[in-house]
């Protein structure tokens, strides 16, 4: 890759550094030692509001209209016939007014226990200046970078508490244009998600339910920005979690929600940086939990770990805190996050804001992220129908 394309990437990867930093483009970026890297980061961006406010946590919280995003086999859950969301997120929106993240999802409930989603995630990423000099008369053009995601998910229960999901998906990267002076192309691959969810009523004075689930996202190919032998591996990610719900009084219910996360990618290794690239997909998925050059200590810092808090007034009014904690040694992302709902009959929205809690800048930092949202309950009719099937 020539100079002035390496250029541009790097104004590209800086919109990461600063809190995205396991998951940006190859760098030694400040505040970490040995982060991991991968390409396409925005792929781990929360699309939606609700989450977060949450610290980023949802892949066992109750499902939505977001929820292929988050585990594809919690959809199946859904008890609406079909609906939709579109949210909108601006990317260091401190600096710059042209970054944004949007994400445009929609379902259908089959019957009761299959459910089909589709989603569209797209990061605009400004406009570029691409020069072979300072003079303004080496000026060879303007670019505006581009990534997206499409995603179509399959969800189906198994038993009455228990549901598997799965999502196919294609990526498409463009960071440079199509500059005849430069060496580097747009990127493409494809990728599956893999969920798996169990609910269940629990016994008690009060109406709790327990939810543990489960998803690796982005198992694919591997991509490269100029030719076959310079490909990167893309953020496939291993989310575990649980969410505790418990209604107070029959206004008032509130859930209690947990996520650990782990890239199932290479640790670079300092003394062969190259090593890490080298690997084939599986090899780099299933090494990934003991490749680390610190050893177990190093492994146990790659988990990344999100908590959450949902209190609901009459399913009408939301009220949503969470926390998300990176080791300092692996991107060092912490940060406190709140967000408020509503919902009224079958529309309804989300916002979230995001604090950094270790002094260091965050992309998402004093910004308002919001997400529109609409539903369609079945008829008693469809209902009774979907019982007989």
């Amino acid at each position: 890759m020539n100079l002035r394309v390496l250029l541009a990437t790097t104004l590209v990867a800086a919109s990461f550094q600063f809190g995205f930093s396991q998951v940006s483009t190859p760098g030694n970026l400040i505040g970490q030692d040995n982060a991991i890297t991968t390409a396409v980061p925005f792929l781990a961006i929360t699309p939606d509001a609700r989450h977060a406010g949450l610290g980023d946590a949802g892949v066992a919280t109750s499902p939505d209209a977001n929820a292929a995003y988050w585990n594809a086999g919690k959809l199946a859950f859904i008890d609406k016939k079909y609906g939709g969301t579109l949210s909108y997120t601006p990317w260091l929106g401190k600096i710059v007014n042209d970054m944004w993240v949007g994400y445009l999802s929609g379902f259908y409930k089959i019957n009761r226990e299959q459910a089909v989603a589709a989603s569209l995630k797209y990061f605009d990423l400004g406009s570029i200046t691409f020069n072979t000099g300072p003079d303004p008369s080496q000026i060879i053009g303007e670019f505006n970078p581009r990534e997206y995601a499409a995603d179509i998910t399959y969800s189906r229960l198994l038993s009455e508490n228990f549901s598997i999901g799965g999502t196919i998906r294609y990526i498409h990267s463009n960071l440079t244009g199509a500059f005849t002076q430069t060496d580097a192309k747009a990127a493409s691959g494809a990728a599956v998600d893999l969920g798996v969810y169990y609910t269940k009523p629990l016994q008690g004075t009060r109406n709790s339910t327990l939810s543990i689930g489960a998803n690796i996202s982005n198992i694919g190919t591997k991509i490269s920005y100029t030719d076959a032998q310079n490909k990167d591996f893309i953020p496939t990610n291993l989310r575990l979690g649980t969410a505790y719900t418990t209604e107070l009084d029959p206004f008032n219910k509130i859930t209690f929600m947990v996520d650990f996360n782990k890239l199932l990618v290479p640790t670079p290794d300092p003394n062969n940086p190259g090593a890490s690239r080298s690997k084939s997909i599986l090899s780099g998925m299933f090494g990934s939990f003991s490749d680390a050059p610190g050893g177990f200590s190093e492994e146990i810092k790659e988990i990344m770990t999100s908590v959450g808090a949902e209190y609901w007034y009459n399913n009408l009014f939301a009220a949503r805190l969470g926390y998300f904690n990176e080791a300092k040694t692996k991107g060092n992302r912490k940060y406190m996050t709140i967000g408020l709902g509503f919902r009224k009959d079958r529309f309804g929205f989300d916002v979230a804001y995001l604090v950094p809690t270790n002094k260091r800048e965050h992309p998402l930092a004093e910004t308002i992220r919001f997400t529109l949202l609409f539903h369609i309950a079945e008829t008693q009719q469809e209902k009774d129908e979907s019982v007989t099937d």
